[in-house]
């Protein structure tokens, strides 16, 4: 298959953690991809060469700001085609709702929420015009149960939620599914503030008895892009039997 004919895939914050496995498993599945972080960018250009090389797909890296809708709009003028997003750029915020900063309530809410609302409202006229298109945007299961010195954090992943539940009844007639892959802990940078006590703790807590892999998570966003149309406006939770 040329490579205009392959299925082009965007993924947001993919210089490592789970957008990083993501964009692994997408090129693997034949994607040709586009991806997008704000400050790893020779990370990125390292990764986006090395999946071009070894799975003979277009992968091309872009430094984009997902909380900048500039940014945002910028960076899909560059695209002429779009069969999946996948939504994963977000930031953690660890501490009490009382000590926590406008501005810091303000950065988590857009690099998390805000970003995408604009990647979205964005998509959405390249899906159009394929009358067909799947978002997937990465949650957590905070947003659903609230996690303490995490209000932040939570929040805008209950928003994720419920963008996503929204979107999808929008979007279903035009034959654009929207789900969202709500993740426990996954094994990432961002939950390497835990000390090993309070990793152990955690571990204790989740019936699997042990941390998600990226790599996990990341077939499960690919799985949840290829899911028959008619499953939309899903929060899928991959947590260990954790909630």
């Amino acid at each position: 298959m040329t490579a205009s004919f392959l299925p082009a895939a965007l993924i947001t914050g993919a210089s490592r953690g789970i957008g990083r496995a993501a964009a692994e498993v997408f090129a693997a599945a034949g994607y040709r991809l586009t991806l997008t972080c704000q400050k790893s960018t020779e990370e990125l250009e390292s990764l986006a060469n090395d999946l071009a090389s070894r799975f003979r797909i277009p992968c091309r890296a872009v430094r984009s700001d997902a909380a900048d809708p500039d940014s945002v709009s910028e960076l899909f003028a560059s695209l002429d085609r779009l069969d999946v997003l996948v939504n994963n750029a977000g930031i953690s915020h660890f501490g009490l709702l009382t000590e926590m900063t406008v501005e810091e309530w303000r950065w988590v809410m857009a690099v998390n929420l805000d970003s995408c609302f604009y990647a979205c409202r964005a998509a959405i006229p390249l899906m159009l015009k394929n009358h067909r298109g799947r978002i997937v945007n990465v949650s957590s299961v905070w947003g659903a149960q609230g996690a303490s010195m995490e209000v932040a954090y939570s929040a805008s992943k209950g928003g994720v939620n419920a963008f996503t539940k929204a979107l999808a009844k929008e979007l279903a007639p035009s034959n654009i599914q929207v789900n969202a892959v709500a993740c426990g802990v996954i094994d990432t940078a961002m939950n390497a503030r835990l000390s090993a006590s309070e990793r152990k703790a955690l571990q204790d807590e989740i019936p699997a008895d042990r941390f998600g892999s990226p790599q996990e998570a990341a077939e499960l966003i690919l799985q949840v892009a290829q899911a028959p149309a008619y499953m939309t406006g899903q929060i899928i939770t991959m947590d260990g039997g954790w909630y």
